[in-house]
């Protein structure tokens, strides 16, 4: 099987400043764990005094791009992922670059006038609360996209993911790529991302939904997504079942919900069914920070799927991708994947 390419993603490439801080830290900002948020002027003056008070750790991040990296990394085939996102001329723009490189993804950024988007990733006890500063992140439009070399990308493969993150960028190219993906039966999926990602921009969205083949996301982003639709229940199984049933654009592929929950089994609902799929547990001492975990599991599923394996298998790749990322800090590896 021809593997190059194969995958590809499009989103908001940014630096994770991780650091291990306190709950007055959060409470200062208004920040919550296992939330994730834009930045907003009263968060500007965090980033440095993060830097300031605690260990910083500057870690290549943003949510679809983690994912390809991990895809990419299961893999272990040069050449099979690309990514697309916009990003700074500046020294953080540098650094991406050859983050991307040494990792083996094929990335088409476009370079920005302003700064490349930094993420805030404040740590308290394993749990993470992200803020997003898009900057550059921010500026990607569809006239990089339509370029012949970056189109190319997106006629080579045949396995899209987009974090929900890059709605609130260019809802315009996602859905350039959704129509292709329809128009050609390829395999087209996204992530819910975030609460405020389902509440605000719902409608954005709900016009993209149709299209998703695969839809991923955690328990919370799943409960927010069931109260705005009105569908009026907290469970999880019976959310992605509904998730998995909303109307599709293109009938090649039925829909399929993956809703991870923590330590908690995984839930997969298709055909009418719900399957659930327990986690690989750590113990405690063993955690370093859940950032990344969610991005891993998508690009273990991702690193399976891309080879028709059954979704056991992609849901266990993905299981696996996320124990090893959170014993570490960010997302970030070891050399070599040891799955099988």
């Amino acid at each position: 099987m021809e593997y190059e390419g194969i995958l590809l993603g499009m989103g908001n490439p940014l630096l994770d400043i991780s650091a291990v801080v306190d709950q007055e830290f959060l409470d200062k900002y208004d920040l919550k764990l296992n939330n994730a948020i834009l930045a907003e002027e009263k968060h500007v003056p965090l980033y440095d005094e993060m830097a300031s008070k605690y260990t910083v750790e500057y870690i290549a991040g943003g949510a679809t791009q983690n994912s390809i990296r991990v895809a990419q990394w299961m893999l272990q085939i040069p050449g099979a992922t690309s990514y697309m996102g916009s990003i700074g001329k500046d020294k953080f723009g540098e650094e991406m670059k050859k983050n991307a490189k040494l990792a083996g993804v094929n990335v088409h950024y476009y370079e920005d006038e302003s700064p490349t988007g930094t993420c805030g990733v404040c740590v308290v006890g394993g749990e993470r609360s992200l803020v997003a500063n898009l900057s550059a992140a921010n500026c990607y439009k569809t006239d990089h996209l339509k370029k012949p070399e970056n189109w190319a990308l997106v006629e080579k493969a045949k396995y899209y993911y987009i974090a929900g993150f890059f709605l609130t960028v260019s809802p315009e190219s996602i859905m350039l790529v959704a129509e292709h993906a329809a128009a050609k039966n390829k395999v087209f999926s996204m992530n819910l991302s975030a609460p405020f990602i389902c509440e605000f921009f719902k409608d954005v969205q709900d016009k993209v939904v149709p299209y998703m083949d695969y839809v991923f996301g955690n328990e919370t982003e799943a409960r927010v997504f069931s109260k705005v639709h009105g569908w009026e229940t907290e469970n999880v199984e019976e959310i992605a079942l509904k998730i998995s049933q909303l109307p599709k654009a293109s009938g090649t592929h039925k829909r399929i919900a993956v809703i991870t929950q923590g330590a908690d089994p995984v839930v997969v609902a298709e055909d009418g069914k719900v399957k659930l799929f327990p986690v690989i547990l750590l113990p405690k001492e063993k955690l370093v920070d859940t950032n990344g975990a969610g991005d891993a599991f998508v690009g273990g599923f991702l690193s399976q799927l891309v080879q028709e394996k059954p979704i056991e298998d992609c849901v266990k790749a993905g299981c696996y991708a996320a124990n090893v990322i959170i014993q570490r800090s960010g997302c970030t590896y070891p050399e070599k994947p040891d799955f099988e």
